[in-house]
């Protein structure tokens, strides 16, 4: 079989973007650490305050364009070269286009896009060029714009999107995630029990997975070179 007919899917979460210098959400030193969920990724603190989530929103935003895609994004879209790649994403920034992917779904969100507050949130969504969105961004029924991410409390829309392509992969690679978030984490068992499948964490020898799973025990970047010498062999 040449490996351009195999499917590999990436599904990857917050600690792939911290190399790059992405603050996550969970870590001890993290953005809950600072900032209480309650206040600034619920639908109810929109209703509250949208100034505040805005801003909240709007500094993420301006750091994430700060960063650059690091070597494991750009490996991960050098695969394209020798295979069918995805990549299912939890992250909201956008570090794996600039890297290069071309195939990247937003599990929950991109930071980079807004949508209608109002009732038609999942029609239509809006490039913000730059980094800020305030209360004078509105969409064409008149609806502030709010930041395309799903918050606490919100279905996913994207899941049962994920879930096809999670259940079509031949090679599954699971990278940057601690698989704590549902319903995001249950999509690892979406892959058929027969793929090749591989979790890059540093503490992977240590996270509640399937026995199929071959752990790579490293950070994003180191734990990507390494994937890359055993596709190689494939």
């Amino acid at each position: 079989m040449n490996t351009y007919d195999l499917s590999v899917v990436v599904f990857s979460g917050a600690s792939m973007s911290a190399e790059s210098g992405v603050q996550t959400f969970r870590d001890s030193d993290g953005l809950w650490e600072e900032h209480r969920l309650e206040d600034v990724a619920t639908p109810e603190a929109w209703r509250r305050d949208p100034d505040l989530v805005s801003r909240f929103y709007n500094e993420r935003r301006k750091r994430i364009l700060e960063v650059l895609p690091n070597e494991a994004h750009v490996r991960i879209a050098e695969l394209e070269s020798d295979f069918r790649v995805s990549v299912v994403t939890q992250n909201i920034d956008d570090l794996h286009e600039r890297a290069g992917s071309s195939d990247v779904l937003h599990l929950h969100g991109n930071i980079r896009y807004a949508k209608s507050s109002g009732p038609n949130q999942e029609s239509e969504y809006y490039y913000i060029d730059g980094w800020k969105l305030d209360e004078n961004d509105k969409c064409p029924d008149g609806y502030r714009l709010r930041p395309h991410v799903v918050w606490f409390g919100e279905t996913v829309p994207a899941y049962e999107t994920a879930a096809a392509i999670l259940s079509q992969a031949d090679v599954l690679v699971v990278i940057g995630t601690s698989l704590q978030v549902y319903p995001a984490a249950g999509l690892i068992h979406y892959a058929n029990h027969t793929v090749k499948k591989f979790i890059i964490d540093p503490k992977a020898d240590q996270l509640d997975v399937p026995s199929d799973f071959d752990r790579i025990n490293a950070g994003a970047v180191e734990g990507v070179c390494m994937l890359r010498d055993q596709f190689t062999a494939m």
